[in-house]
């Protein structure tokens, strides 16, 4: 999938140049699957199978010369699963010179769902009760997208992305969860709500990666069974929607999203050296001591010491699920000091070892 920035693009100018593209794909063994057009916003994404990247914008160049800002390699099932759709829509209108012309925007709501390792709520509740809770939890989930035009963008085993085209849609649905999920399951599963809305293609290597990666991190932020809320969607949704569920929804300002990938970009970058300290954290940040503590414990409710340790636990049950290192590995790998070290981490985090949060993985 690619990118094309184009200032007053419009509707008709993207079909003209998706038949040029089409009338000679053969030519550079590609297919131009379909794209989306959004007027508004300036751009076009385009859907096509061609051997190599290059060989796209060589094929663009020739049929017209907008030449891509970006591409990504993706999957067909993972763009329907986000986007609904890898073929020009049915309805298009065909015009009398025979151009098939749409108006659809790219841009999605993304809600990102998190819950606790099914592997630890199994040891904590027993596998019976733990499966049963999980059940009703993935059900509630589905329900409620079906109920509210939601696409089941992704499943993991610790959490749902799914793909709304209206964000007041995605809040209302992520609402709704709320209201159907007792308090005692929200807290047995740990149970967090994310939302972010982008496009498919930007700075990162993955189909809204970026989009994805910000709604996942703001699940850690430390709220009460809250929806946190990028100002992004917030701009999507009526004015005064949020007013009268203050209670229920964490509306982050644009500046607290800057520091927190920010935060956590530093982290993802120096997590793995065992030097890395607060004042190094400090210095990478830009930031004094006590501004790094300071906001650490208000968004996160940890210490930057502690919201390091966590992380890197985070990254070392992650290296234990794929099973393709050892306990010492492992704990190298992730910036801790000794296998001593991190077995007493691990086991005061997450309630048993790591040998055998390893075999009962497997």
């Amino acid at each position: 999938m690619d990118v094309h920035i184009v200032p007053g693009i419009k509707a008709r100018d993207a079909a003209e140049a998706h038949r040029k593209d089409v009338s000679i794909q053969e030519e550079y063994s590609c297919k131009c699957m379909t794209y989306w057009i959004d007027e508004k916003r300036e751009n076009v994404f385009c859907l096509i199978e061609a051997p190599e990247k290059h060989v796209v914008e060589e094929m663009h160049h020739h049929a017209h010369g907008l030449i891509p800002h970006k591409i990504i390699e993706v999957s067909s099932m993972l763009v329907e699963s986000f986007l609904g759709r890898t073929n020009d829509p049915q309805e298009a209108e065909i015009s009398k010179d025979g151009l098939k012309i749409f108006h659809e925007p790219s841009f999605r709501t993304l809600l990102v769902t998190k819950i606790i390792d099914p592997v630890l709520l199994q040891y904590q509740l027993g596998e019976n009760k733990a499966n049963k809770l999980l059940n009703r939890h993935n059900n509630v989930i589905r329900e409620n997208l079906a109920a509210h035009a939601g696409m089941e963008a992704a499943f993991e085993t610790n959490g749902f992305v799914a793909s709304f085209t209206s964000a007041l849609k995605a809040v209302t649905c992520a609402l709704e969860i709320q209201k159907d999920l007792a308090d005692e399951d929200m807290r047995s599963l740990g149970f967090r709500m994310g939302m972010h809305a982008g496009e498919p293609v930007t700075k990162n290597e993955k189909l809204f990666g970026d989009t994805i990666q910000l709604a996942r991190r703001i699940c850690m932020l430390d709220k009460q069974h809250q929806v946190a809320v990028t100002s992004t969607v917030k701009e999507h949704v009526p004015p005064n929607y949020f007013q009268n569920y203050s209670k229920n929804i964490l509306v982050l300002s644009p500046r607290e999203e800057i520091l927190i990938d920010a935060l956590f970009n530093t982290l993802e970058e120096n997590y793995a050296d065992p030097d890395l300290n607060v004042t190094d954290y400090c210095q990478k940040m830009a930031m004094s001591k006590s501004q790094l503590y300071r906001k650490t414990i208000e968004l996160f409710g940890l210490s930057p010491n502690a919201l390091l340790k966590e992380f890197r636990l985070d990254k070392a049950k992650e290296l234990l699920n794929k099973q393709r290192y050892n306990i010492s590995e492992i704990t190298f790998d992730t910036g801790f000091t000794s296998p001593s070290y991190f077995t007493k981490c691990f086991k005061k985090k997450y309630g048993l070892l790591p040998i055998t949060y390893l075999e009962l993985s497997h």
